[in-house]
C-alpha cells in the first residue's frame, strides 16, 4: 500500500480551534485540519508554513509537535505530523477549502472529521 507523509496545522488562538472543509477530492466535504504532502528536502515544519500560505494565504508559527497519526485508508496509508500552530496575522482566504471555522473544544465533535483527524481530537481534549 502506498503511504502519503502529510502535515496537519493545529491553528489554535483563544481556546479555539480552526477547522477546514475540504473543497475537492475523495474525502470532499470533510473536516480536517490543514495542511498537506511533504516536498522533498522540507522538514516537516517547513512544509507546514508552505502549505498553509497556499490553502489559507495565512503565515502561521509553527509550535510544538503533537503527534504523528498514522491511518490506512482504502487507497492508501497516511502518515500525518501534526503540531500546534498560531497565525502570524488574522488574514485568512480559503483557497482550497470548502469552508472554515473557529471551534471551541466542546465543539470539536459538531463536524464530520476526516477519519485520521478523528483520533487527533481525542488528544486534544
Amino acid at each position: 500500500m502506498k503511504t502519503i507523509e502529510v502535515v496537519a496545522a493545529i491553528i489554535k488562538k483563544d481556546n479555539q480551534y480552526f477547522a477546514t472543509q475540504r473543497g475537492y477530492g475523495d474525502f470532499e466535504g470533510g473536516w480536517e485540519f490543514p495542511g498537506g504532502k511533504i516536498e522533498p528536502g522540507e522538514t516537516p515544519q517547513q512544509a507546514l508554513v508552505r502549505e498553509i500560505k497556499e490553502e489559507l494565504d495565512a503565515d502561521i508559527i509553527v509550535g510544538d509537535f503533537v503527534d504523528t497519526v498514522e491511518y490506512d485508508y482504502p487507497k492508501f496509508h497516511l502518515t500525518m505530523h501534526c503540531f500546534i500552530c498560531e497565525l502570524a496575522s488574522e488574514h485568512i482566504v480559503l483557497l482550497e477549502h470548502e469552508a472554515a471555522k473557529w471551534l471551541g473544544a466542546d465543539e470539536l465533535d459538531s463536524v464530520d472529521w476526516l477519519p485520521a483527524d478523528k483520533g487527533l481530537i481525542r488528544k486534544l481534549l
